[in-house]
């Protein structure tokens, strides 16, 4: 049998380790026993390491040769004779001394940076500069007017001219996607609560089938820049406004989560303040998104997709095999109860019930790849439907390898900690440290690999920033600056306001990352957030391809009582989350074998890490996370439905039927004929093709 070596274990090999364990010859001996113990995998639990110039053991504690579902608190235990004599790190100590990030570590960090930032430069200098000549030895008289016929600055910038290919933007969309909430989120609540999260991978299926027969066909059909210009050709301009005024407020307040996931990672890892990191790496992802555009960050994803798939197999490689194999880690979860499926329950307070998870886990997917800005954009970079459905396979497959990959690593670090939980000890001093903890501790001693990792990590959240700040300023253009101005913008104009908006908010991403770190679990907050925006903009794309016969004021109906619903019990949730008044149980844990010492919390107890509110009544928020978007969606066609009764319906032939779905454009109309193709034709705003029939019809 093999056993894992304890956190101590790793502090050996670092330089405040070493100098410590010089000052005595017999525990040198002791530190270098244990350090072959660990490389060997074997049977090594009787030595104990370190001691500090001035240790401050506050409950000592033995390792035990058996471990148990409901472990004992520490201070309970009492010492053995092999550690009568000598005395342990503090929790303090020991968090300095895993702190392993060396040069060649800052090497392979900054290597990622300045490959993002020369990308950057590469699009938005040299590759335009090279299309430009190129263009105007085509056309005599310069290129101006080639320029013209081909795209504009803002086509370029957004849609990178339409003309990009199937992998890249597969693997963009991937890396988009798996954004450092993804990576680190979903680790740390497989650690936390167990599997019961990895099977929303079923509903990526769902959620995957359902954008490829009624999403996108309409969006690549329409060829839109901003998918909120669907609003006015299907509706008006004032739905329009509302829901560009929804995905605005909704990257406000999820990309400082985004920005904050990956530099609470070097700060475990490097010690380097979470306020110090965040400015840096920020300046870095608005430097090459507002300079590169699209295609630059379409190819910087490239390069940072496969930073972090290299740098998570590493991790699961070689943590599977220090932990003895497969077996070992799932012995070690299923005795800990981490190996569980969905809550068979039809309560919707349940946090992972089984409706909840793949019926509102569908849905939120389905937002997430289906209607939102940053995905259907890098689908409008590609050229056909034919090529943007071969995409959509092909990132769903990477998505869920990626994802699975998370899972893994959840697992592997809990079968490294069960017997000694650092979230209970303080030694990771926030739950999503958790596993760049788990990381510095099985590849700390090994130069590079722990820079390799945080740069996947921080690869995974530039990736989904600078995608959310490059479909902002699209969305800010065409939706806000074009529809309200007399003369169109010139194309320097519309080159200073893009990146204007990326440099804008990006800097109040930046600013706004100290609210983020007092509101909980990232992964949760993630999905909280995305719910008040998303879900009720879901129901009204929804409503708009599905149903022709709703009116603009039964939708603005629907969607407003429905964001504001959302709203209600999502901020009530995260009040009461904040405040304590709404907890969550977490799986058992133990701290019986850990190597140092500690302060146990006062509530802690060895079955549960959180003990639920007991309350006679519950209110609507204490739903689970994961019902919040069919809240905003369902919310949102149900209300415009209601409202069609006061407001009457609408004939569905005054609807262009190139703006309802395929699905359903069959009934409404006959055979659905597709104008994605490599030619497309171009419509103006509210240039019908069924209203004018219509009406010579009823005038015959």
């Amino acid at each position: 049998m093999s056993t894992t070596a304890d956190p101590v274990a790793l502090g050996v090999n670092s330089p405040v380790e070493e100098a410590l364990l010089a000052k005595t010859t017999t525990t040198v001996a002791n530190a270098i026993a244990k350090t072959v113990a660990v490389i060997s995998s074997t049977v090594s639990s009787s030595f104990t390491t370190g001691a500090t110039p001035t240790p401050t053991p506050t409950s000592p504690f033995t390792s035990t040769s058996t471990t148990t579902n409901t472990p004992t608190p520490i201070q309970s235990l009492t010492p053995t004779l092999e550690d009568a004599g000598e005395e342990k790190l503090s929790v303090k100590d020991l968090s300095q001394a895993l702190q392993h990030f060396g040069i060649v570590d800052y090497l392979v960090f900054i290597a990622m940076l300045a490959v993002c930032a020369v990308i950057g430069f590469y699009f938005g200098f040299i590759e335009k500069k090279q299309k430009e000549q190129k263009l105007a030895d085509k056309d005599g008289g310069g290129a101006a007017g080639v320029v013209e016929r081909r795209g504009s600055e803002a086509l370029d910038y957004l849609v990178g001219g339409r003309q990009m290919k199937v992998f890249p933007v597969a693997l963009s969309l991937v890396a988009s996607f798996v954004s450092g909430i993804s990576l680190l989120g979903t680790s740390t609540e497989i650690y936390v609560y167990g599997t019961q999260y990895a099977f929303i991978l079923v509903t990526l299926v769902i959620s995957g089938t359902i954008s490829w027969y009624i999403f996108l066909p309409v969006f690549c059909n329409l060829q839109l820049t901003s998918t909120y210009e669907y609003f006015e050709r299907r509706f008006d301009r004032r739905v329009r406004v509302f829901g560009s005024c929804l995905f605005v407020v909704m990257n406000i307040l999820w990309q400082p989560i985004c920005i904050y996931v990956p530099a609470l990672t070097l700060n475990q890892v490097s010690g380097i303040s979470v306020n110090k990191i965040v400015p840096f790496t920020s300046f870095v992802c608005i430097l090459y998104t507002s300079v590169g555009g699209i295609k630059g960050v379409v190819w910087t994803d490239v390069i940072q997709g496969i930073v972090m798939f290299g740098s998570m197999a590493i991790v699961i490689v070689k943590g599977t095999m220090d932990l003895g194999g497969l077996s070992v880690v799932l012995d070690h979860n299923r005795q800990y109860d981490r190996l569980v499926g969905p809550d068979l329950t039809f309560d919707p307070t349940a946090r992972m019930g089984v409706f909840a998870l793949f019926v509102g886990g569908a849905l939120f997917k389905l937002q997430a790849n289906g209607i939102h800005q940053a995905i259907v954009q890098r689908y409008l970079t590609l050229p056909n439907i034919r090529d943007v459905k071969r995409t959509l396979v092909l990132s769903l497959i990477g998505f869920m390898m990626i994802m699975l990959m998370c899972v893994y690593i959840g697992m592997l670090a809990f079968a490294e900690f069960y017997h000694c939980d650092p979230i209970t000890t303080g030694l990771a001093r926030a739950k999503d440290q958790v596993i760049p903890l788990y990381v510095v501790k099985n590849v700390g001693h090994i130069p590079g690999l722990v820079g390799l990792f945080v740069a996947g990590v921080f690869s995974a959240a530039l990736s989904s920033l600078s995608t959310a700040l490059n479909s902002l300023s699209g969305v800010i253009l065409k939706d806000f600056v074009e529809p309200y101005r007399k003369k169109p913008l010139t194309e320097r104009q519309t080159a200073y306001l893009l990146r204007g908006v990326v440099v804008s908010f990006g800097l109040i991403s930046m600013a706004s990352v100290p609210i983020v770190q007092r509101l909980g679990l990232v992964m949760q907050l993630s999905s909280t957030v995305a719910a008040i925006t998303c879900g009720p903009l879901l129901g009204a794309f929804s409503v708009g391809m599905l149903l022709p016969f709703v009116k603009t004021e039964s939708l603005l109906t629907g969607i407003s009582c429905a964001s504001s619903f959302t709203a209600y019990i999502v901020v009530k949730a995260q009040i009461a989350i904040f405040t304590g008044a709404l907890t969550f149980p977490a799986k058992p844990v133990s701290v019986e074998d850990c190597d140092y010492t500690f302060d146990l919390p006062d509530n802690w107890n060895a079955t549960n890490t959180a003990t639920p509110t007991v309350s006679s009544s519950h209110g609507i928020h204490e739903i689970s996370f994961l019902w919040y978007t069919a809240v905003g969606s369902v919310g949102t066609v149900l209300g415009s439905l209601l409202a069609t009764l006061y407001f009457s319906r609408q004939d569905p032939r005054v609807v262009d039927k190139e703006l309802v779905s395929p699905v359903v454009q069959k009934y409404w109309y006959g055979k659905y004929e597709s104008v994605a193709t490599e030619e497309k034709t171009e419509l103006t705003l509210h240039q019908s093709e069924t209203q004018p029939k219509f009406e010579q019809s009823e005038m015959s």
